[in-house]
């Protein structure tokens, strides 16, 4: 992730909403990855045409990127949106704040990657989100369980992930190592865009011969998995335990992986530490560098007291792995 400059020459950084030093509100515009002051109104010319403030940064203060035009309009990332959540409900509105940040650092990855962004609003094969809760956080709602996923271009985010309490009781009653907001639209993201990626023969059998058969029934898969998963023996080549259910969620747990890897090695990089990478296009360097960042981010954690930022360890297998994903989004 990029840091920004205010006109004045006050650092900004991705969630900033005004600056800090001239108290200029300010924009991030996703055409050109900037960020800009804007007017009272929240209007700003840009290379001779007018761009807005999101329409959700007027009604709610929850985004801060700039839409085309001169009337209320929603952002590349808020017009993805099918379902928020109740923002009458105590909270909810805290909730939804921390999913559209989440929200938009995915977009921002997807776009810096130049994958493609089409809304189910113009498209029923594009990308949609929905936040919706189930009757554990709320009763009066008609859900019994959501769960977090995917399916045909609508990720689903259970907005108790939001909650930090309840996701950590979540992550710890799971035996997981990570559990974060963006690591879920981070894995999501990955089923949505293997269909897009992985599209011919030839890149079908190299899928199948890392990752195993994305033919086999997934539905059984995950009933099997969670079934056994509590004697289930990890299996130390696979990038996580969950990475064992199917191949697809291999696929989007290795997918995931990249893209903490070139956001987090791009925010180094902005720091002018010799860890971090703004070759993205150079795998090698991608895998050398984030091996010496993510040893100095868990050092610099446990200094804190706090628990390793980036608990795994890379098999063979799984560098293999990141090396077809980086070959699909860079093909030579």
């Amino acid at each position: 992730m990029k840091n920004f400059s205010c006109s004045c020459g006050q650092t900004l950084f991705f969630e900033n909403t005004r600056c800090l030093a001239c108290a200029s509100k300010v924009g991030f515009n996703p055409s050109d990855f900037s960020m800009y002051p804007v007017a009272s109104n929240g209007s700003v010319l840009i290379q001779g045409e007018a761009h807005t403030l999101c329409r959700n940064s007027t009604d709610y203060d929850i985004c801060n990127w700039l839409v085309v035009g001169t009337g209320p309009g929603y952002c590349i990332s808020c017009e993805l949106n099918h379902t928020i959540p109740n923002l009458m409900a105590e909270n909810r509105r805290r909730w939804w704040k921390s999913l559209e940040h989440a929200k938009r650092r995915l977009i921002y990855s997807l776009l810096s990657l130049k994958l493609p962004i089409i809304g189910k609003h113009i498209d029923a094969r594009g990308l949609a989100f929905e936040f919706i809760e189930d009757k554990r956080t709320n009763p009066e709602v008609f859900e019994d369980h959501v769960n977090t996923g995917h399916d045909n271009g609508l990720i689903t985010i259970n907005i108790a992930e939001a909650d930090h309490v309840s996701r950590e009781i979540t992550r710890q009653y799971t035996g997981e190592l990570y559990r974060t907001l963006l690591g879920h639209f981070r894995h999501e993201s990955g089923h949505y865009y293997f269909s897009y990626l992985v599209c011919t023969d030839p890149l079908k059998q190299q899928f199948r011969e890392l990752f195993g058969d994305e033919r086999a029934d997934y539905g059984s898969a995950l009933s099997d998995y969670y079934v056994n998963k509590s004697t289930m023996i990890r299996d130390p080549d696979l990038i996580s335990h969950y990475a064992q259910a199917h191949p697809l969620e291999d696929w989007a747990e290795v997918w995931s992986h990249y893209l903490h890897m070139v956001d987090t090695l791009e925010t180094a990089a902005e720091y002018a530490m010799q860890q971090g990478s703004t070759h993205l296009d150079d795998i090698d360097e991608l895998l050398i560098k984030w091996s010496e960042l993510s040893i100095m981010l868990n050092s610099l954690n446990r200094s804190m007291g706090l628990e390793d930022a980036y608990p795994f360890t890379l098999s063979e297998l799984t560098l293999k792995k990141l090396r077809f994903v980086h070959g699909l989004l860079y093909p030579s």
